[in-house]
């Protein structure tokens, strides 16, 4: 079940040229017929088509936004933090400082919101986060004052770790419950944390079961039962680095408990539906260009392999995305909704630029979260 066997290149490179044309042709037309500026609906389309090339491509920035939670003021504050990357890089300190400005003002005018959506058990435990987010966003402001780049690119990254375990006292319970045809699965009902050690050094993966429940279990489980352990990694074409092909003629997991092999369904979290579409690739229900939860925008992206012809045919391969540029220029990316991301790689990116064909997995560890992975009903 190689990736390279069931992956046309040069058909997806025609394909996302083809839609490419077309999005930029449905543009012009609605400028033309005088409609561009007209209404609210029309602005929103437009800021939407634009919006594609302007993708979130930090793993960890994916993931805070990819958590179930709703509260405008804490997303608003990691609003002004993340965007102080793009600046900081040209080295614009004039808007980096507005950015920093705005996220003090929120932290100190607009903390009881941010404190509201925390469940009351645990608002001691955020209070005291958001004090120290006070302490942290001030030591920021003053390395950017001085105009220290590397200071500011450090104290940035504290106050989005802070920012993070807000955000994740916030969530309430699992947001959905899974198809009961998906019961006799394990399946991920949070996040967990696993370790990939390698030969070339170690990857650090989060596991993201809030967006992807029974392809996060599958994973996880098989991390549990030391599947993976002493399996190689092959390229793909480049673009891909997979393993989790065991030995022998099976290309997948077979359960000893039933002798059979373990297939997981395809799925995929398209942003502000109520749980993620099962069973099918996303332009075989027509959809495209798809607001992703787990978008393939970040390198390292960790997603389920599959054969072609099955999109639920995937079991216990998976590959880390790296990125064709012709694959996957910012916000056209042919990846997303034909197949299943389920983490990211947030440690280890000089290990995954090293690992080839031939490399191995020496063991896999879930090391935080494995209290969330709930096995299958019998």
């Amino acid at each position: 079940m190689k990736l390279q066997k069931y992956l046309n290149l040069d058909w997806c490179k025609s394909l996302l040229k083809t839609t490419i044309v077309a999005v930029l042709l449905l543009s012009l037309s609605v400028g033309l017929s005088g409609a561009w500026w007209d209404g609210n609906d029309n602005q929103t389309a437009r800021k939407s088509v634009l919006a594609q090339g302007d993708a979130i491509t930090d793993p960890t920035a994916i993931l805070r936004y990819a958590l179930p939670i709703d509260n405008e003021e804490v997303r608003r504050l990691q609003g002004h933090i993340e965007a102080i990357s793009k600046d900081l890089r040209a080295k614009r300190w004039p808007p980096i400082n507005q950015n920093v400005k705005s996220a003090a003002r929120i932290l100190t005018l607009k903390d009881d919101r941010i404190l509201a959506g925390v469940p009351t058990e645990r608002q001691t435990e955020a209070q005291s986060i958001l004090d120290e987010m006070v302490k942290d966003v001030d030591a920021l402001k003053e390395v950017v004052e001085a105009q220290d780049k590397e200071a500011t690119w450090t104290a940035r990254r504290k106050v989005l770790d802070r920012i993070t375990d807000l955000e994740e006292l916030m969530v309430q319970g699992f947001p959905y419950e899974v198809p009961s045809e998906y019961a006799n699965l394990p399946q991920l009902l949070g996040r967990a944390t696993v370790k990939i050690e390698t030969n070339k050094g170690d990857l650090t993966v989060v596991v993201d079961g809030y967006s992807a429940p029974v392809t996060a279990g599958g994973f996880v489980d098989l991390v549990q039962r030391g599947f993976y352990d002493g399996l190689e990694f092959f390229n793909v074409e480049g673009f891909a680095l997979q393993t989790g092909n065991p030995e022998g003629p099976e290309e997948g997991f077979i359960d000893p408990d039933t002798g059979e092999y373990r297939a997981i369904p395809l799925e995929v979290l398209v942003r502000d539906e109520p749980e993620p579409i099962y069973g099918f690739t996303l332009e075989e229900i027509g959809i495209y260009l798809p607001d992703l939860v787990l978008p393939f925008n970040a390198y390292g992206a960790v997603a389920l392999a599959r054969p072609d012809s099955d999109p639920n045919g995937g079991s216990s391969q998976f590959f880390f995305f790296k990125f064709d540029t012709e694959l996957t220029p910012p916000g056209f990316n042919l990846m997303d909704g034909r197949y299943a991301i389920f983490g990211y790689l947030v440690d280890g990116k000089n290990v995954l630029e090293k690992l080839t064909d031939g490399d191995k997995i020496i063991s896999a560890t879930a090391i935080d979260g494995i209290d969330n992975l709930v096995e299958p009903k019998t």
